[in-house]
């Protein structure tokens, strides 16, 4: 399984659109095994979720605030969103994921 999560400074971005990178960690039972950072490209319509399915190989998405048109389109890729995370390490919240602890509020932008 392999999660994304948006990032800025190696920080949670708590809005989708402003992150500039995303890491990315692979998890195999229910352990993180790999971590890494991957600049975001450039964020025109529909680029993202093309890149993180079918380039990065994600299966889930962590985010903060992200609209619900964004949304859609991951889901439409088979990718799961699991918004309202949490100021966060990015690993730490893939970890709290795992073991069932991640704290989510309002996630979504009206925009």
């Amino acid at each position: 399984m392999r999660f994304a999560v948006t990032a800025k400074y190696k920080k949670l971005c708590a809005q989708f659109d402003d992150c500039t990178e995303f890491a990315i960690m692979d998890v195999s039972n229910n352990a993180i095994i790999t971590e890494n950072y991957w600049s975001s490209p450039p964020h025109e319509f529909g680029n993202l979720p093309e890149w993180l399915r079918f380039e990065m190989k994600v299966d889930i998405v962590i985010a903060g605030s992200i609209g619900h048109k964004i949304q859609q389109i991951l889901t439409e890729k088979g990718i799961q969103v699991v918004t309202g995370a949490q100021d966060d390490c990015p690993k730490t919240l893939v970890a709290n994921y795992l073991n069932g602890t991640l704290v989510t509020g309002a996630a979504a932008c009206d925009h």
